[in-house]
């Protein structure tokens, strides 16, 4: 039987690629967006492939998740895999101090974690039956603080609201995956170093000197760890997070 997957923040940066390789492994590939040009515009690149649909959401709205189930729902399209990617850069400010706001922190805590939360449960209450896993896309400051070594300017380069948030990530593929177990669904977390593509070289050797593995990720070493989490040949592998960050983590 045919797999469909859904991929919150199908035109970013991780997102992309995650797209491009269900899509290539002949799934149905349902993504959100937050802008319906971008997202025709990526369709359009992909060459309007079947079994490729694009939902514009602002998932931060109070009633986008509700919103979002009822569309797959009516459509017919049954979600195997649930992967919670979207991210927003608007709330990853600092003051001149490096401190940040209660409004950035809250927006950055509602768009990493409650959301993440509202649309797993969602479509586990909507569709028990059809749900296999639970996929949440962390980051290496959420298993670690940020090191100050690595910015010219900390903490200004480094928003505490992002590492804390995505360390509640963490937490929250625990809860999921207990809550879920009883209907097979298995819940898990990826947490991903730095991936080259927004650095300049400066900041590629400061990373390359703090890692065992002397680089930051390449994009296409993204898709591997969820590959992985979605596939039967892991089914025994539930509320765990699977850290592919080139060792950053373990010195």
């Amino acid at each position: 039987m045919t797999q469909s997957i859904l991929i919150t923040g199908g035109t970013g940066k991780f997102g992309r690629k995650f797209v491009e390789h269900f899509l290539a492994k002949k799934w149905r590939v349902v993504f959100t967006t937050t802008s319906e040009v971008r997202g025709d515009a990526f369709i359009e690149e992909l060459g309007r492939p079947d079994g490729l649909v694009a939902i514009s959401s602002d998932l931060t709205s109070p009633t986008a998740v509700n919103e979002l189930v009822e569309v797959l729902m009516k459509k017919g399209y049954g979600i195997n895999h649930l992967v919670n990617n979207a991210r927003s850069l608007d709330s990853l400010k600092t003051d001149a101090l490096g401190q940040t706001s209660r409004e950035d922190f809250m927006a950055e805590y509602l768009m990493d974690v409650v959301v993440p939360y509202e649309l797993s449960m969602g479509l586990f209450n909507a569709q028990p039956d059809e749900l296999k896993t639970i996929t949440n896309i962390g980051s290496q400051y959420g298993v670690v603080a940020a090191n100050p070594h690595l910015y010219e300017d900390y903490p200004k380069q480094s928003p505490i609201q992002y590492g804390v948030a995505k360390a509640a990530v963490g937490h929250l593929t625990k809860e999921l995956a207990v809550r879920m177990a009883a209907k097979g669904v298995r819940v898990n977390c990826i947490a991903y170093g730095g991936v080259e593509g927004r650095v300049d070289d400066a900041f590629k050797a400061r990373y390359a000197a703090l890692t065992p593995s002397a680089r930051m990720l390449a994009e296409d070493e993204v898709v591997g760890p969820l590959d992985f989490l979605v596939a039967q040949s892991s089914s025994a592998v539930t509320g765990q997070t699977l850290v592919a960050d080139g060792g950053w983590s373990i010195w």
